[in-house]
Order: structure tokens, then C-alpha cells, then sequence
């Protein structure tokens, strides 16, 4: 399989941008987030439409180029929308608040209800449309990161979901700073997904022609078989840090979450070295 750095930004930017889509659905992450999460993986997103283009441009990518072209103008048109809808805030968030001042109002006998309707909320679903987008340049640049087609399709979309969920559970971790009274359910959620994907990233990277044949030496390296070694290392790291982060976010100190955070950053190196690894070594 070929280590393709348009391949990797798109698939990066659509998993990131999926599950930006699954923590902001619960509109209880403040508008904030969501900005964040599309500015991020939508510079991804144009950085591999522009890789792709500087390439030979066969049919196959051509539609990439052009997917992830799409799937950053599709990022940016949804933040145009939140941000000319941001005074109607996050519905969730917002009832939590207003109960607050409620409580606290009620403390000092100024007790009255609050209008929360400021205007129509910035709908969820726009932010579905740039992973959609984005899964169908996958599919082109399938064609050619190497190997049969399905294989290289299940490797590129299961990546994608991999390495979209730690990243975003990261992002996400560091935004309980700016938002410090978020439930900690979005943060589990994502952990839970990043956990759920960990077997199928292995398994599609076992399958051969795969790491097992470079960890029995049917294909070298380069490096006398350290690389599936490190490989192995990445893997299993990888959810030891995951059950770890699960573990902290347990406890019921604020500063778990912080330390989840911190176990989530180095999830990230070990989840991108058990994909990169293998896409370097699992040459076509």
C-alpha cells in the first residue's frame, strides 16, 4: 500500500470531520468546538485536493482531487452557517446555563423565567455533508494506494474512523479548559470509538498480503524486520493508552479529564504509528 500524503490528509480529514459530526450532534459542546474541528480538517481536506492535483491526474485522481476539494468547501460553507446563527448558541448548553442563573436568581428572590428562544440553531446534519464527500475520494484514491481495491477501501475508511476519533477526543479533551462544566459523555463516546475501531484497524492490516508477511520476512523492510516490531509496539500501546484514558475518565476529579487528555496525545502517536508503519512497509 502506498504511503500517499494526499490519501493520508483526506482520510485524516474525514474521519476528523465525521466525528467533529458525532460530538457536535449532541448539542452540548459549545459552538466554539465545532469551529475549531472544521478549520482544522478542512485546511487537511484542501491541503490533499492540492496534492492531488500537482500529480499525475488519471481519472481516479481527478474524483480525489476534486472530493476533497468539495469536502473543504462543504467544511467552510457549514461554519459559515454557525457563525451567522451563533447567537442562538447550543441548545443543550444553553438550558444547562439558564437553569444555573435560574438557581442562582431563585437564591437572591429574583426568581423569572428566561426566554431562550434567540432564532433557529445551526443544524447538525450540514456537518455530515463533508465526511460524505469525503469517503467518496477515499473510494477513488483506492484505486491507487495498491493492493486489491476492497482491501485498500477497508484500509483507507476503517484509517480514516481510527484516526479521526483519537484526534477529535484529543481536541476534545483540551476544550473541557474553555468549557469546563461539559459532561464528560461526548469525550467517552469518542474513546468508545476509538477503542471499536482498533480491532478492525489491525485486522485489515494482518490481512495479506499484510504485516504478517512482514513479520515472517516474506516482505522486507529495509530495517531486518524492526519496523514490524514497532509496529506490534504502536498496536498495543495503542489501546493500552485508550483503556488508561477510559480508566482516568472515571474518576471524578476535574483533573482526570486533563489527564485523559494527556494519554489521548500520546494515543495519537502510537495510532499513527500502527498506520503509518504499515502503510510504509506493505508495499505494493
Amino acid at each position: 500500500m502506498k504511503l500517499d500524503a494526499a490519501t493520508f490528509l483526506l482520510q485524516w480529514a474525514t474521519g476528523g470531520l465525521l466525528f467533529g459530526w458525532v460530538t457536535t450532534r449532541r448539542r452540548e459542546v459549545s459552538l466554539g468546538y465545532g469551529w475549531l474541528i472544521r478549520i482544522v480538517f478542512a485546511t487537511f481536506a484542501a491541503g490533499a485536493g492540492a496534492v492531488f492535483l500537482t500529480g499525475d491526474l488519471t481519472a481516479a485522481r481527478a474524483i480525489a482531487a476534486v472530493s476533497a476539494l468539495a469536502c473543504a468547501a462543504a467544511t467552510g460553507g457549514a461554519t459559515v452557517v454557525s457563525v451567522q446563527r451563533r447567537r442562538a448558541g447550543v441548545r443543550g448548553r444553553e438550558e444547562v446555563r439558564a437553569a444555573r442563573r435560574a438557581r442562582v436568581s431563585a437564591m437572591i428572590g429574583r426568581a423569572g423565567e428566561e426566554n431562550l428562544d434567540r432564532g433557529p440553531e445551526f443544524p447538525p446534519a450540514l456537518d455530515l455533508i463533508a465526511p460524505v464527500v469525503g469517503f467518496v475520494g477515499l473510494l477513488a484514491a483506492a484505486q491507487f494506494a495498491g493492493g486489491p481495491y476492497l482491501l485498500a477501501v477497508a484500509r483507507l475508511m476503517v484509517g480514516a474512523v481510527f484516526l479521526g476519533s483519537v484526534s477529535d477526543a484529543m481536541l476534545l479533551g483540551h476544550w473541557y479548559l474553555v468549557q469546563p462544566g461539559l459532561p464528560r459523555e461526548p469525550l467517552k463516546e469518542l474513546v468508545v470509538w476509538t477503542a471499536v475501531a482498533w480491532p478492525f484497524e489491525i485486522a485489515v492490516f494482518l490481512w495479506p498480503t499484510g504485516m504478517v508477511q512482514v513479520l515472517d520476512g516474506v516482505i522486507d523492510d529495509g530495517y531486518h524486520g524492526v519496523l514490524g516490531w514497532i509496529w506490534i509496539a504502536s498496536a498495543a500501546m495503542t489501546i493500552g493508552l485508550v483503556g488508561l484514558t477510559w480508566a482516568a475518565l472515571r474518576e471524578r476529579y476535574y483533573s482526570a479529564v486533563m489527564a485523559a487528555t494527556g494519554l489521548l496525545y500520546l494515543a495519537i502517536l502510537t495510532a499513527f504509528g500502527t498506520d503509518l508503519v504499515a502503510r510504509a512497509v506493505i508495499r505494493p
